[in-house]
């Protein structure tokens, strides 16, 4: 049996919220720069000996901090994430495809304002401490594709995010 890039993690893992990091970029009035954070609140996955690999991750949208509070309200509201009707956005993870150096692309699907569209960023997986995995995911998405579509005064609708998330043996 060929060994699969990821037989070192058999079995199942849990997130660990408090060491798990979810940042974005995206531009704002035409040419500036937004920097935010939104936190996850729950996940799980797990790995089995035939390299198959499923997982979950949750996010609170109400969590987001970008620095500027009245951006941060506008963000809850139904112009962007309607956190009153949707209290999570989830990535649900159904597999993994081997990448160019070393890193993985993971297969999946991402749901947010009620609506679920695939989202496949790549990945590097890895373990500082026995028992504990590191995943760390980068990639792009348009918004206008959850029906996001809000761009008055020049807001992108392109945004750059990159997650970390530590799980833990479980």
């Amino acid at each position: 049996m060929t060994e699969t890039p990821l037989a070192a993690y058999v079995g199942a893992w849990t997130l660990d919220p408090a060491a798990t990091s979810i940042t974005f970029t995206t531009k704002a009035m035409w040419v500036l720069p937004v920097k935010g954070t939104l936190k996850a609140v729950s996940g799980k996955g797990v790995a089995t000996e035939d390299g198959s690999v499923t997982g979950t991750l949750v996010i609170d949208p109400a969590s987001v901090s970008t620095g500027m509070a009245k951006r941060d309200a506008h963000l809850l509201t139904d112009d962007f994430f309607a956190v009153a009707k949707y209290p999570t956005f989830t990535y649900t993870l159904t597999g993994v495809k081997p990448a160019a150096d070393g890193k993985l692309t993971l297969v999946g699907t991402f749901t947010a304002v009620g609506q679920t569209h695939p989202l496949e960023p790549l990945a590097t997986v890895n373990s500082a401490t026995p028992g504990a995995v590191t995943v760390t995911a980068e990639g792009d998405l348009d918004r206008t594709q959850w029906g996001l579509a809000w761009t008055k005064m020049g807001a992108g609708v392109h945004n750059h995010l990159v997650a970390t998330a530590v799980f833990t043996k479980a």
